[in-house]
């Protein structure tokens, strides 16, 4: 799934590239040695292929599970590059050195609106052509096996579901017309439902399973994977309700070096510093609206729970009444929280109550990435009830994190082990192009105000 996406957004960057070229050829009536256009525009066309593909990004359609029609996409295209039309005319204002001119921009930006609508029609057909969706067959028919089964279901266009292979003798969570094949038979049922992949999804004991079968089939050619690692890589969350101990043990990722965290530690500073200077104008609006609005201090801090479990204090522009919780004491928040103030409300879904955060990150007390930092009361509840809850702590919290931008604002015992599912996938496959993407999404989340509570 991740190179069917790399496909797509490769093929956008070289669209990019390409109706630029178009631009200068269309504009002066002749054509261009390619190596020349590149050595004397390429910054031009760098920041247009950046600003375009970004926009495509932020409009979802690198989102696999997007399915707009044709007349619908080729109507969000058009209207997301009449916004990079904008962004890229700015740019010119902003910084002169950008120097494409507004008629080459212009015919630039409707080449790659009729290029990037041929190519994600394309794409889509492709992907929905008798034989590029892989056969999966799945072994076990337990509660595990289901839900797999279901998950292959909602990603039907890279695989298609050949049936389930049973091995026990009770009961079946999967309709039985379903069954194909039982353990004894694997090898034979695999080749005559013509599977190309084998996802082992059993809750019994390794007693049960089929070994020298599963052998046959790798050796055979077919893929063989554990249903946990498929999940993990197709919804980007580790399944704990099925991790056992020594999955994690001898599972590749949770490796963190010393050369990582120190140039996490720097991204930081750096990162916290830009944003610090860039709110400045607004810290003294917020603080006016916040006194305006409620009696109470501008700013609030709370503890909230750090890496290694150690306490520290949390700041935040004040959102909620003063004294909110004396009565009733730490409670979740949720949708329309009486406690909010109306212009907290507004400062949460934009999330600009968490700016005064921005100096946790430059004490150390926070990264710019990790998962959400809990309160104390939460943390003690929620490590009774929640299998592995401690582990999210052992990496430093973030102001946003995977979790933030993947799942909704969590209010539930249900909501934190979802977000838990996240923190321990970004923890186990930490690595800075995982941490590019957390930032993009975030700009995006911010950007339409989604998920604050």
């Amino acid at each position: 799934m991740r190179d069917a996406i790399l496909v797509l957004v490769l093929g956008d960057i070289i669209l990019s590239i390409l109706s630029v070229y178009c631009g200068f050829v269309l504009r002066f009536q002749k054509l261009f040695e390619i190596h020349e256009l590149l050595y004397s525009e390429r910054f031009n066309i760098a920041i247009f292929s950046v600003i375009t593909i970004f926009m495509t990004f932020f409009g979802g359609l690198y989102k696999i599970e997007y399915n707009l029609g044709k007349k619908k996409l080729l109507a969000k295209i058009a209207v997301l590059h009449a916004l990079s039309f904008a962004a890229l005319s700015a740019c010119f204002y902003i910084y002169p050195a950008f120097s494409l001119w507004r008629g080459i921009l212009l015919l630039s930006i409707i080449i790659f609106v009729i290029l990037q609508s041929m190519w994600h029609v394309l794409y889509k057909f492709c992907l929905n052509l008798p034989g590029i969706a892989k056969r999966v067959l799945i072994l076990g028919s337990g509660p595990l096996a289901k839900k797999i089964g279901a998950l292959i279901h909602a990603k039907s266009r890279f695989y298609t579901l050949a049936g389930y292979v049973s091995c026990t003798d009770g009961t079946s969570d999967v309709p039985a017309s379903f069954i194909i094949g039982s353990c004894d038979e694997l090898v034979q049922t695999a080749k005559n439902a013509g599977v190309d992949h084998i996802i082992v999804s059993l809750s019994e004991h390794r007693g049960v399973m089929p070994m020298r079968g599963m052998l046959a089939c790798k050796l055979s050619g077919i893929e063989v994977t554990d249903a946990v690692s498929f999940y993990e890589e197709m919804t980007g969350k580790l399944l704990i309700e099925n991790i056992r101990p020594s999955s994690l043990i001898y599972c590749e990722g949770f490796h963190v070096t010393p050369v990582n965290l120190f140039m996490k530690r720097v991204s930081d500073i750096l990162f916290a510093m830009i944003g610090l200077i860039l709110a400045l104008p607004l810290i003294p609006l917020i603080a006016l609206l916040i006194k305006l609005d409620s009696r109470g201090p501008v700013f609030y801090k709370q503890v909230r729970v750090g890496q290694g479990e150690k306490n520290f204090l949390l700041y935040k522009f004040r959102t909620m009444l003063q004294d909110s919780e004396a009565d009733t004491g730490a409670v979740w928040a949720r949708e329309n929280d009486p406690r909010v103030t109306r212009v907290g409300a507004f400062l949460r879904k934009s999330r600009l109550d968490e700016i005064p955060q921005l100096l946790n990150v430059l004490r150390g007390d926070i990264s710019l990435i990790g998962p959400r930092p809990e309160r104390p009361e939460f943390v003690e509840e929620l490590k009774k009830i929640i299998p592995y809850y401690s582990e999210r702590h052992i990496i430093k919290p973030g102001l946003t994190g995977w979790a933030q931008v993947r799942y909704p604002y969590g209010a539930s015992v249900e909501d934190a082990i979802e977000k838990l599912k996240y923190d321990l996938y970004y923890h186990k496959n930490l690595s800075f192009v995982l941490d590019m993407t957390i930032i993009l999404d975030t700009i995006k989340v911010v950007l339409i105000r989604e998920g604050g509570r």
